[in-house]
């Protein structure tokens, strides 16, 4: 479905939420604000990270911190992995920064966000100015990419592959299918390499038109508090991109991080942490199962669940004086608050949430 999420204020800036959807919530708020000692399934940052040789590597940076940052062999590294010339890469401070620059440097008019998905596109084209336009993907469907829906006219789409919050992982050849002449297509694989093998990403694509590719070193390694990501892209994008970069947008810190995981042994690791974290899905929505009071979305391929119950807000509530902290749903298009999304987590953490999920459901009733 189609529709126009036009809602914005003088200047350009945020006005009341489209749809009543707080786009500027996310998943740090629910642990944020909830009683310490919550285990978070809220975050979608892998447990047990940065890692300690990485943390090693972070650390040795600081004896540089008198320089200034030099993101070259970064740069080089990124390009390196994807199998990229080093122009068609562009480090940021987070994928985050990234929308903000897609946002402001690209001229487009009509800018079309694939829902549900992360908000943080749709803020920062409302923020930038722009009558935002939403394709919303439908329940039924399995929250699948549905192409056709996307209007002709739309000269930037925006699309997350898997797609937080659904975990929907679509075909590369169904997301490839949007790109048009004269059309900038937005895919955030933020999640990719949390999907063993990484079998639908398009980061390595040089043949698709106006393609802009995420990827975020937040949720795999735990760098959410660093904020380090880059954007794949055609020369002529990346140069407007880092034309609206401030100087130094990436610090030294940040810029080590990412050379260290675009090596060998780092990219290795994390598809062995792809593998256990598909297995550790399985294991959550097995158990799922078990609850006739929730529905979970069965195709999901990244590091959490989407899941549908009745009165989602007050389980969310008891679940939190359990000790659990769940991400609310409602704050996306396209959803309501009868969702929500859980972190995948393991085999022992999941026993234990099932649990407090059936104490749950029980007390709300």
């Amino acid at each position: 479905m189609y529709t126009r999420a036009d809602h914005h204020d003088r200047a350009g800036q945020s006005g009341p939420p489209p749809g009543g959807h707080d786009l500027r919530h996310h998943g740090d708020a629910e642990v944020r604000d909830g009683a310490p000692g919550l285990v978070d399934l809220a975050v979608n940052v892998r447990t047990g990270t940065p890692p300690p040789w990485l943390r090693e590597r972070i650390a040795d940076a600081m004896g540089s911190l008198a320089a200034y940052p030099d993101g070259r062999a970064a740069r080089a590294a990124v390009a390196r992995r994807h199998g990229l010339p080093e122009d068609r890469v562009l480090l940021t401070a987070g994928a985050a920064e990234a929308f903000v620059l897609i946002a402001r440097a690209l001229r487009v008019r009509r800018p079309v966000v694939v829902h549900p998905q992360f908000t943080e596109p749709e803020a920062a084209l409302r923020d930038a100015g722009h009558e935002v336009g939403r394709v919303l993907l439908r329940e039924e469907n399995g929250f699948r990419l549905e192409p056709d829906a996307v209007p002709e006219e739309a000269d930037l789409v925006v699309v997350g592959n898997p797609t937080n919050p659904t975990s929907v992982l679509h075909p590369a050849a169904a997301i490839a299918s949007l790109a048009r002449p004269g059309r900038y297509l937005v895919v955030d694989e933020a999640f990719m390499d949390a999907a063993p093998g990484e079998p639908e990403a398009l980061a390595d694509r040089t043949d698709v038109p106006g393609l802009v590719v995420l990827r975020s070193l937040t949720k795999t390694w735990g760098l959410a508090g660093l904020r380090v990501g880059y954007v794949l892209a055609e020369p002529g994008t990346i140069a407007a991109l880092e034309r609206a970069q401030p100087l130094w947008p990436v610090s030294t810190p940040a810029l080590v991080a990412a050379q260290a995981c675009m090596e060998a042994g780092a990219l290795a690791e994390a598809e062995e942490a792809a593998v256990r974290t598909a297995a550790d899905r399985a294991h959550l929505l097995a158990g799922l199962a078990e609850f006739e009071e929730v529905r979970a979305v069965q195709e999901a391929a990244g590091p959490f669940v989407l899941i549908r119950v009745r009165r989602a807000g007050q389980v969310r509530e008891r679940l939190r004086s359990l000790g659990f902290a769940a991400r609310r749903g409602d704050t996306f298009p396209g959803l309501d608050d009868e969702w929500l999304r859980l972190a995948v987590r393991d085999r022992a953490t999941t026993n234990r949430f099932l649990l407090a999920l059936d104490q749950a459901l029980t007390a709300v009733g």
